[in-house]
């Protein structure tokens, strides 16, 4: 055959579909998923996490299909007790995007403390008086949000996915305001304001979760929480 030619596609009256080799030996979807981190442990490269960072990376890994990442995720000393004592306690989530705010599951947040319900997940980028502001002084919501939810954020958990300028104005009431969240998970995706709000973000005495870089997003803001639920509800 020639490969200057288009190949014509099989009769799929021909072809026996990919799922009929699952149906075959099925399993559910926790077994689907001790699969693929037994597939990450395996084939991870060489890192330097201990246990329970791994916990929390892995599962990172998990959401983007990527071990590339290993190298941008960094720990502030202590953290990791620090998240969970806040989720043990039914600490307010801030996110900086409603996809976070969605895609944070409280069947686990429940599993660690039984009080934590959609009150307690809070974003305000899409709040009327927010958007009413925005239009006003041309800033951007995620930063009047985060004005906005100011009272809300001392022993809070803020998490970042999607905005860095939400993000630098955390770190500016942390430097200006003595302002103490519990716990910020600083992964905010993009190309302008990025890397300068999480380099900030790493200097700053508050416990953190950062990728370095560029890279971020809700998917992997809301896989890290759902981390910590799991070693938080460990050590009940």
């Amino acid at each position: 055959m020639s490969f200057d030619q288009p190949t014509e596609p099989s009769d799929p009256k021909n072809r026996r579909p990919v799922i009929q080799d699952f149906l075959e030996a099925p399993c559910n979807g926790e077994e689907i998923e001790a699969r693929s981190f037994a597939v990450i442990d395996r084939e991870a490269p060489a890192h330097s996490f201990n246990p329970e960072e791994w916990e929390v990376v892995r599962r990172m890994i998990h959401t983007v299909g990527d071990f590339s990442i290993i190298s941008d995720i960094r720990f502030s000393p202590g953290v990791l007790p620090a998240a969970r004592e806040a989720l043990s306690r039914g600490s307010l989530i801030y996110c900086d995007s409603n996809m976070i705010r969605s895609g944070l599951s409280l069947a686990r947040l429940r599993r660690v403390h039984s009080g934590y319900g959609p009150e307690k997940i809070v974003c305000y980028v899409a709040d009327e008086g927010v958007a009413t502001e925005a239009r006003e002084t041309d800033l951007p919501r995620s930063l009047l949000g985060m004005r906005k939810a100011r009272n809300l954020l001392n022993g809070a958990i803020a998490v970042f996915g999607n905005a860095p300028l939400a993000l630098l104005e955390l770190n500016r009431m942390i430097l200006e305001e003595g302002l103490k969240p519990a716990l910020v998970v600083g992964l905010p995706v993009g190309f302008v304001h990025v890397v300068e709000s999480k380099e900030e973000l790493l200097t700053l005495p508050v416990p953190h979760i950062v990728m370095s870089g560029r890279r971020g997003g809700s998917p992997l803001a809301v896989s890290v929480i759902h981390a910590l639920c799991t070693l938080a509800q460990r050590r009940e």
